[in-house]
């Protein structure tokens, strides 16, 4: 098959382990930066240019769209969709898992375990927001941030309602979580691939570090999962649309609760802590659902 890979870049070792996994199998694999495309909307012919030229057609896309631009990114994914070109994650799914509020709201109608959240106007009162949740500590949360940028601690009343009327005072929106304590900073990262959690990591924060991102120090080792988290995280992707994707649980007294669903997970940590060959699964997940020749235009370059 004929593969697209929509990435900034190149080396990561998400991105050049996915390629190494489609030409093991057969297959090639373009690696397009999604920024430097150019949509071109005409009836019945949607063309992608790309460094002067319009793209050739693929049989499937793999999206690895950063959040910063999800907008750009999924408007082009969205092209490629529209072309006939299988998307491993759609580009409404992808759109969806970005809105933090929205993902909590989706996994709630599922009843799925989430931590007890507040999103609240700039205008209201910190305290009545705290009160609801039983009071500090609390975790506070910009709906924009990622790998743990824009997540804090508060761990008494007075600094939460500091924070709060803070981002308030700036138009920034927030989430206002319970803080999971029996978590202990640790929490498990679940890839799954189509219906199937195909590799688990138990994460844990640096010293002194209650986010567990391996991007801020943490350390990460395989762990074997239960069924309800097994199930749980499962359950997260289909509510999301998604079909490959990382869902992040802690381990609660009341069982497993996900704190996010990431549409592009980093494939380094996981592949490197559990030994599995998480980039081939995906590829594999791509020949049992992509079909070929399903493209409906051809390109021109």
């Amino acid at each position: 098959m004929k593969l697209a890979l929509l990435c900034r870049n190149a080396k990561l070792y998400s991105h050049t382990r996915l390629v190494e996994a489609a030409q093991a199998r057969g297959h090639t694999m373009d690696v397009i930066d999604h920024l430097r495309c150019l949509i071109d909307v005409a009836s019945g012919e949607p063309i992608i240019a790309y460094k002067g030229k319009a793209l050739p057609t693929y049989d499937a896309v793999i999206p690895r769209i950063g959040a910063s631009v999800t907008f750009y990114g999924t408007a082009v994914l969205r092209q490629f969709e529209v072309a006939g070109a299988y998307p491993v994650n759609e580009s409404v799914a992808i759109t969806r898992s970005r809105d933090k509020l929205r993902s909590l709201q989706l996994l709630s109608k599922r009843g799925i375990g989430l931590p007890r959240t507040i999103f609240a106007h700039k205008a209201s009162n910190p305290s009545e927001i705290l009160e609801r949740l039983g009071g500090a500590p609390v975790v506070i949360k910009l709906i924009e941030g990622t790998q743990g940028i824009g997540v804090m601690l508060s761990e008494t009343d007075r600094a939460a309602e500091s924070i709060i009327e803070a981002f308030g005072g700036v138009g920034s929106n927030i989430l206002v979580q319970e803080f999971i304590k029996e978590a202990g900073g640790e929490d498990v990262r679940c890839l799954v691939v189509g219906d199937k959690v195909v590799a688990a990591m138990l994460r844990k924060g640096a010293e002194g570090e209650f986010r567990s991102n391996l991007h801020r120090g943490g350390s990460a080792k395989s762990i074997k999962i239960s069924p309800e988290e097994r199930q749980t995280a499962v359950r997260s992707a289909k509510a999301m649309g998604l079909n490959i994707c990382g869902v992040d649980l802690l381990r609660s007294s009341r069982g497993p609760v996900v704190m996010e669903v990431n549409s592009s997970p980093g494939l380094e940590g996981i592949e490197k802590a559990t030994g599995i060959d998480v980039a081939g699964k995906i590829i594999e997940f791509i020949e049992k659902n992509a079909k070929p020749g399903r493209t409906k235009t051809k390109g021109k370059g």
